[in-house]
């Protein structure tokens, strides 16, 4: 079977960056729709606009309506078709970028994304997540390209909430690892249908846990106090850059999946995307069996930056019997990405996996706090 490299047709990151996208939209088309949450076009929709209009791009503001599930999805289509759009902004969050990618997908038009916070790696993706209207997962849309040109003003990212660039660390958290299992079984990637993975995928997924490791610390305390340096640079890149590249190309597994999981709880709303995603890592890496000094390297980071290990991080503070069965039911739910580990999965080994890895990181924090 074929591997595949799959990426966005321009990445542009840096303070400041946000005035220069006229000039990359003036390449893709005439007249914006630039969609985003009540934030997000707050801190960043004026510069768009006049940045727009010094290159002769015409602009609409359509606010997101706060889910990407298929009524708003539908909902933004007729916006974008009533004012004549030939190109779509996505601006804001995770969920706000995946509803402006599938909204350029129905319209058959180029779009932008602009990132004023990293805490997922979805702007780089082929790839939307859609939800039910109450929050729930409920499938993934596979887009036929990625978007057109992915741009993050870093200035912009560090004024958001220090948690959120945490939140993005815990998705990237995930990329090495479920590529390393993607790279281990050789079945195919969920989203390229390719296996096993390329030799650079899986490099700069090892890039992204390595820079993780290395700067994690350093930009959470320097979003802390709402500056720019290397280090926060480096976590925006790896949130971003790395983790998006390394999960589409690399594959998903048990991570991402533990996190669908989780969705079936209302417990878990409060919390973001990355928080979920890092307790599945330590639950998959349970699962598969990883040795004690990975897990411990795992924990120690998450601890570090103030990353869930433990199923009371996540919001589930008296979890019952019956509660983790649910989520260990739809995490091994036909079709989930945690089928593409070496072994067969059923909802018994992942309940299993989550108890364990909760009173790891359990006794991880408390032995800590001695």
């Amino acid at each position: 079977m074929s591997r595949i490299l799959i990426a966005p047709g321009r990445y542009v990151q840096g303070a400041g960056a946000i005035h220069e996208i006229g000039i990359h939209a003036s390449r893709l088309g005439t007249n914006a729709l630039v969609t985003g949450g009540a934030t997000a076009l707050s801190a960043s929709s004026g510069a768009i606009q006049e940045s727009l209009a010094r290159d002769k791009v015409g602009c609409s503001v359509e606010r997101f309506g706060g889910e990407c599930c298929d009524a708003e999805i539908r909902r933004l289509v007729q916006v974008a078709k009533a004012k004549g759009a030939d190109l779509i902004i996505a601006v804001g969050g995770g969920k706000a970028i995946d509803t402006g990618k599938a909204v350029a997908h129905e319209m058959k038009v180029p779009v932008i994304v602009v990132p004023t916070i990293a805490a997922t790696d979805a702007p780089c993706s082929a790839l939307s997540v859609v939800y039910t209207d109450e929050g729930v997962f409920q499938r993934y849309l596979v887009l036929p390209r990625n978007p057109d040109c992915v741009l993050v003003d870093t200035a912009i990212v560090a004024q958001a909430p220090a948690e959120l660039l945490v939140s993005g660390m815990g998705d990237a958290l995930a990329t090495f690892w479920e590529a390393d299992t993607c790279q281990k079984s050789c079945k195919p990637n969920a989203l390229t249908g390719a296996s096993p993975p390329t030799l650079s995928a899986v490099a700069l997924a090892r890039l992204c846990y390595d820079t993780l490791l290395e700067h994690g610390l350093q930009a959470k305390l320097a979003v802390e106090q709402k500056v720019v340096t290397p280090s926060v640079e480096a976590i925006v890149e790896a949130n971003t850059l790395l983790s998006g590249l390394g999960f589409e190309s690399g594959g998903l597994a048990g991570s991402h999946s533990v996190h669908n999981g989780f969705t079936v709880l209302e417990a878990t709303h409060g919390k973001f995307h990355g928080q979920k995603v890092a307790f599945g890592t330590l639950t998959q890496l349970v699962m598969e069996g990883r040795p004690r000094c990975v897990l411990n390297e795992v924990m120690e980071f998450c601890l570090s930056v103030g990353l869930p290990i433990c199923l009371e991080d996540v919001g589930i503070a008296d979890p019952s019997r019956e509660d983790i069965r649910r989520v260990a039911e739809a995490t091994a739910a036909k079709g989930e990405t945690i089928h593409a580990t070496w072994f067969e999965v059923t909802p018994a080994a992942v309940e299993a996996a989550i108890w364990a890895a909760d009173a790891l990181g359990r006794r991880y924090k408390g032995d800590r706090c001695r």
